[in-house]
């Protein structure tokens, strides 16, 4: 039987043969992280600079948090992502990258001792939920919010146990959180009382000392 018969012939063969990629990746993904153990997440921008403040803090959080016991996990990219990396590193902690495919070809951070690599952020982030206690929400842009909020509905809809949610820098989230209270809260799209989900740290002491009272 010539080797085409096997190709998929049509949009829906196509798309069947997604489903076991999709699969495929996701068992990569469990067999990969199932050592991990005592994890935190921690996102942030890929564009932050090594001689930035948040990159040096961002640095220092992940190295206390691996002096104090806890695998850090990031995205596995260049900015924040490698300082967070790079900070479990130096503490001697697990440093995890969960290295995202995409068109412009982010390399991955050479701060990374366990690696993943997805072509789906659905995926991915599923890992980050999975084999993380805490999340550390990092200044950053829009791939930064859309991890942030994922994990926040997760939590809102107890969809999964609640676990701290914490946004480093006050400066940086203060207009967000404004604007959630006194526009979305005030038009009942979301109860304020849910913004007790989130906390807010200005260094990385402060971070470490509310992840070890709360995981």
């Amino acid at each position: 039987m010539p080797y085409a018969a096997f190709l998929p012939q049509s949009t829906t063969d196509q798309e069947s043969w997604r489903a076991f990629k999709i699969i495929a990746e996701l068992v990569e993904g469990f067999e990969a992280l199932s050592r991990v153990q005592n994890c935190v997440s921690i996102f942030g921008s890929a564009r932050a600079k090594p001689e930035s403040p948040i990159y040096r803090d961002t640095t220092a959080i992940a190295r206390l948090l691996a002096e104090n016991g806890y695998g850090v996990i990031t995205g596995g990219g260049p900015g924040l992502m490698e300082a967070g990396n790079r900070g479990a590193c130096e503490g001697g902690g697990d440093s995890v990258g969960l290295h995202i495919h995409l068109p412009h070809e982010q390399e991955c951070n050479p701060h990374v001792t366990i690696r993943c690599n997805f072509r789906y952020f659905f995926l991915r982030k599923l890992m980050f939920v999975k084999y993380a206690k805490a999340y550390v929400v990092m200044p950053g842009g829009m791939g930064t919010i859309d991890e942030f909020s994922e994990a926040f509905v997760l939590v809102q809809t107890k969809r999964i146990k609640p676990f701290p949610i914490i946004l480093y820098g006050s400066a940086f989230w203060k207009g967000l959180l404004g604007w959630v209270r006194e526009v979305m809260a005030r038009d009942g799209y979301i109860n304020e009382s849910e913004l007790d989900l989130l906390v807010v740290k200005d260094t990385p002491e402060e971070v470490v000392r509310h992840i070890r009272q709360h995981v």
